[in-house]
């Protein structure tokens, strides 16, 4: 079992920063997530982190503005994102891979997920 523990999100005008944290427990797994919900929508991939090597992905609509990294010392993975629009508000949700595989932008991949924080960007 795993279990995630988000943290870091809140109300923040547009243009502004917020940088999320994912806290990981339990067993080890290969990747993480981030991924989003808005009301009404489906949920979206926003980034990927591998483990052991550090390989990312991004999303094209946040490359260049948000950054995910990792502290494998405090098995935790953060998300930051800067120049924030009204448009990335949504409920914000990591997630563990738990197997290697390349569809790291796949919700379907991912095993297990945290409780989600909300992200709020005003206009």
């Amino acid at each position: 079992q795993v279990q995630l523990v988000e943290s870091g999100g809140g109300l923040v005008q547009a243009g502004g920063s917020l940088r999320l944290s994912c806290a990981a427990s339990g067993r080890s797994n290969y990747a993480m997530g981030w991924f989003r919900q808005s009301p009404g929508k489906e949920r979206e991939f926003v980034a990927a982190i591998v483990w052991s090597s550090g390989g990312i992905v991004y999303a094209s609509s946040v490359k260049g503005r948000f950054t995910i990294s990792r502290d494998n010392a405090k098995n935790t993975v953060y998300l930051q994102m800067n120049s924030l629009k009204p448009e990335d508000t949504a409920v914000y949700y990591c997630a563990a891979k738990s197997n290697y595989g390349v569809a790291l932008a796949l919700v379907q991949r991912y095993d297990y997920w945290g409780q989600g924080t909300q992200v709020t960007v005003s206009s």
